[in-house]
């Protein structure tokens, strides 16, 4: 069995390159595979291993970027490791809004816990905001949520410029780490009542029960997990090889949906060669899953 630990720390961090250097083979030595985004705002993780290692992971990357606690984290289990390699990236922001954070976050607790957040979001006058992009909204969202629709977080300022100043905004994304910067924005621009739920909805989803639970569907995560359900559980969603978009269970079952190829979102804009392609590299894979040999592009579970 192995833990994912995902987790984000918004503090100054120098010498990038370096630490690049030392946070690759830190990975490395204890057998982690995941990614780590590193900037001069601060850091933002998704890593998995054996626990042990990854607890010795954990204490020694925080001595490395002398990091007390996280801003927020999460951990969940796999029964395979759903990243293929160790990654550290350079970024200029852990999460492209063009808004760099300098300084701590917040001056106030706004973090709401999963145990309150129902009775916030069910207030008629919250405005329940999914902060993530339309294709994770699509597997799975908190009942009556908006999504901003945009393909490209960097694009979310403009939408914020038009809601309201004075009403209650009830903001949650995957692990939190979107709306740290989107609530920050909202600060700067005279919001006041900004709230988002704490450890996003991993938190919630490891905390609440299905039966009091106000979510619906499943979160999509990025890693071979795809999705998740209710205690962290693995999802049902796996991901088109056409255009490596999330597709249901549903989706599978229709005409348009070809294994490693096409799915009804992408069946109409793949190219005659783009498919032929495709087949070529799924030919590939059953081949290599019968005489028992691993493919560049096969997932890491059935």
């Amino acid at each position: 069995m192995f833990t994912i630990f995902g987790f984000y720390k918004f503090q100054k961090i120098n010498n990038l390159k370096k630490n690049q250097k030392i946070l690759s083979n830190l990975l490395a030595n204890n057998n982690i595979n995941g990614s780590l985004i590193i900037s001069k705002e601060g850091l933002n993780g998704s890593i998995c291993g054996i626990n042990k290692d990854i607890k010795t992971t954990i204490i020694r990357l925080k001595k490395i970027l002398n990091i007390k606690e996280f801003d927020s984290f999460n951990n969940s289990k796999s029964e395979f490791k759903p990243f293929h390699k160790p990654k550290v990236k350079i970024k200029n922001e852990v999460v492209p809004m063009d808004l760099k954070i300098s300084k701590r976050i917040k001056q106030k607790n706004t973090h709401i816990d999963p145990t309150k957040w129902n009775k916030l979001i069910k207030k008629k006058e919250t405005l329940l905001l999914d902060a993530r992009k339309p294709f994770e909204h699509k597997v799975g969202s908190f009942k009556k949520s908006v999504n901003p629709n945009i393909g490209n977080f960097r694009d979310f300022p403009k939408y914020l410029k038009k809601l309201k100043k004075d009403q209650p905004i009830a903001m949650f994304c995957t692990g939190g780490i979107r709306c740290e910067k989107a609530s920050v924005y909202l600060e700067k621009k005279g919001f006041k009542n900004i709230y988002q739920l704490k450890g996003g909805i991993l938190n919630y989803l490891k905390k609440i029960k299905q039966k009091n639970s106000l979510w619906k569907g499943e979160c999509f995560v990025f890693d071979n997990r795809v999705s998740l359900k209710h205690g962290l559980v693995q999802g049902t969603y796996s991901i088109c090889g056409g255009c490596r978009q999330p597709i249901s269970v549903k989706d599978k079952k229709s005409k348009r949906y070809e294994e490693g190829v096409t799915c009804p979102n992408c069946f109409d804009k793949l190219s005659k060669n783009q498919k032929s392609r495709f087949r070529m590299r799924q030919s590939q894979i059953y081949k290599a899953k019968l005489s028992g040999k691993k493919y560049n592009f096969q997932k890491e579970f059935n």
